[in-house]
């Protein structure tokens, strides 16, 4: 497989699955998180050989940490300005 078919598949189908329920799920250990992309970025045959870090950094994809820390930081900022509909939970 080559980056330019990788790429749209990785952010359509195996992305969502990671960053489901971010804001309320955090991984037990660490290491899982990164497991799934680390061993999805692999199956691009001309990065396979290359460390994770330069695989990330070649396809431009973030590291998950920072992808959850983001997602947080959303969720503090719609709870702050009270974006969220506190009725919605009552009925």
């Amino acid at each position: 497989m080559d980056k330019s078919t990788f790429v749209p598949l990785y952010k359509a189908i195996v992305r969502p699955h990671l960053e489901y329920a971010n804001s309320v799920w955090c991984p037990f250990k660490k290491g899982d998180v990164e497991k799934a992309q680390n061993r999805s970025t692999t199956l691009i045959i001309s990065l396979k050989k290359l460390p994770y870090p330069e695989r990330l950094r070649q396809l431009k994809f973030p590291i998950l940490k920072y992808m959850r820390l983001q997602g947080d930081i959303i969720e503090v900022f719609k709870i702050k300005h009270n974006y969220y509909d506190t009725g919605a939970s009552e009925k």
